[in-house]
């Protein structure tokens, strides 16, 4: 039964059913009529009987049933062949199609890889140009342009926080809305009320698109054509001194992604913006430093001058004699204003600046006493080394002059308090200070006076 129930599913297979059906049908016909021709009744035993009686004639009767049989065989195998070429032509189509989808997705996820790999490249030469900018008015208009040339962004701006941490004020931007922004001092309240205030308040990078209540942001007449904005907070040891702030034209221009991958480049500004700060505070410090030491060492050396007998020498090749001071000429001016060594071309006079710590102290002057002269550059290095050993040795001059006043002036409060403090009456006190100080500054009128009770 299974065998025919499974023959019915073709043609082929309903033609051997039908073969099968007559081979059962027509050996029992053929036997009926076999008994029905000697005119005995129809019984069990009568029709096996007729069918014994002739075996070849029984067998030429059930032909027709095994060809029934071999033709449901036949017709089943057929099937099955069918069935499972129909299969594999399935299962073949399946492949296809999966590995279509495959190379779709692989040449999806490769384009991907190559995005985030060009992003990232872009990244590292971004970065690696901000950190060689050193000035901070320098380095934000350049970090707005090449954000936006290299991203595609037609807007770019930097955010930095104010000193009292209430406004994040714009101190950069690449675009002409940004630029008027800048020129009317924009600013945002640090509150959840805008992007950036919302970013540097809670320090969270975030996504607005002109869609339902981001829309809202999208009001700014200097930006008009703004259809998504991010911006990515700029950390620095874990403080939040700003943001960086992009704006495309395009509706959700950005995603996920672009926040993780904005996200390293917005470090490496942070870092670079906070380097130039310090530098641009260090270089002020400097400038201080170096104006309050020249101003003191001017005044050091302003004493020291006024000190000595004579301001210079001269040697004219058979004595030495003091120099007196003459009205300074253009060649001394020359050398005052660029501190460097000048040669006369029409007389070969040399004038070599003494130079000590950049400042200059004096000057070192040879005149050839005939005519012209060609000087050697040995001639030249050894007059410019000895103007620069003539300033080391002014300079130990002073110092050991200095610590020579300053030793007498603390041997001289050590001698007026030994004096001072070897008596304990009052009166006796107030004259013997009187007395120490007179002979130690000399020439003086001394006089100690006690405040009087005016209440």
């Amino acid at each position: 039964m299974k065998l025919l129930k499974n023959t019915l599913t073709n043609d082929t297979s309903k033609y051997a059913l039908v073969g099968v059906v007559f081979g059962f049908l027509f050996p029992i016909i053929g036997t009926i009529f076999r008994v029905s021709t000697t005119g005995l009744p129809f019984t069990v035993s009568n029709l096996i009987q007729a069918q014994r009686s002739d075996p070849l004639l029984w067998i030429i009767d059930s032909a027709p049933l095994f060809l029934g049989l071999f033709a449901a065989i036949a017709g089943r195998r057929q099937d099955t062949s069918r069935k499972l070429f129909e299969e594999l032509n399935k299962q073949g189509t399946e492949i296809e199609s999966a590995r279509q989808d495959l190379e779709a997705r692989v040449k999806e996820r490769t384009a991907t890889l190559e995005l985030r790999a060009a992003q990232l490249e872009t990244i590292s030469n971004t970065a690696r140009t901000v950190a060689a900018i050193q000035d901070l008015n320098t380095l934000l208009p350049e970090i707005t342009r090449l954000v936006s040339e290299r991203f595609g962004f037609y807007h770019a701006g930097i955010f930095l926080v104010d000193e009292t941490r209430d406004f994040a004020v714009l101190l950069a931007s690449n675009s002409e809305g940004g630029r008027r922004m800048l020129e009317r001092q924009h600013s945002l309240p640090l509150d959840i009320n805008s992007i950036v205030g919302h970013v540097i308040s809670l320090g969270e990078p975030r996504i607005a698109l002109d869609v339902g209540s981001d829309s809202v942001f999208f009001n700014n007449p200097d930006l008009p054509t703004t259809r998504s904005e991010m911006a990515i907070p700029l950390r620095v040891g874990g403080h939040v001194i700003g943001a960086l702030d992009v704006q495309s034209t395009e509706k959700n221009a950005f995603t996920q992604d672009d926040i993780r991958i904005l996200a390293i480049l917005a470090d490496q500004i942070a870092i670079a913006i906070e380097n130039a700060r310090l530098f641009g505070e260090a270089k002020i410090a400097l400038s201080t430093a170096e104006a309050t030491f020249e101003k003191f060492f001017k005044k050091e050396w302003s004493n020291f001058s006024q000190q000595v007998r004579h301001h210079g020498f001269v040697y004219d090749g058979k004595q030495v004699s003091p120099f007196s001071r003459v009205t300074k000429n253009d060649a001394s001016e020359n050398i005052s204003q660029t501190g460097s060594l000048t040669l006369d071309k029409y007389n070969a006079n040399v004038r070599i600046p003494i130079k000590l710590r950049g400042q200059i102290i004096g000057l070192l002057d040879i005149r050839p006493k005939k005519g012209l002269r060609q000087w050697t550059q040995d001639e030249l290095a050894i007059l410019e080394a000895c103007a620069d050993r003539v300033a080391l040795a002014l300079e130990n001059a002073r110092l050991v002059e200095v610590a020579q006043r300053r030793a007498a002036r603390e041997q001289a409060i050590g001698e007026i308090s030994t004096k001072i403090g070897s008596v304990s009456d009052r009166d006796l006190i107030l004259q013997a200070a009187v007395e120490e100080l007179g002979r130690k500054i000399g020439n003086t009128e001394i006089v100690i006076e006690l405040e009087r009770n005016r209440a």
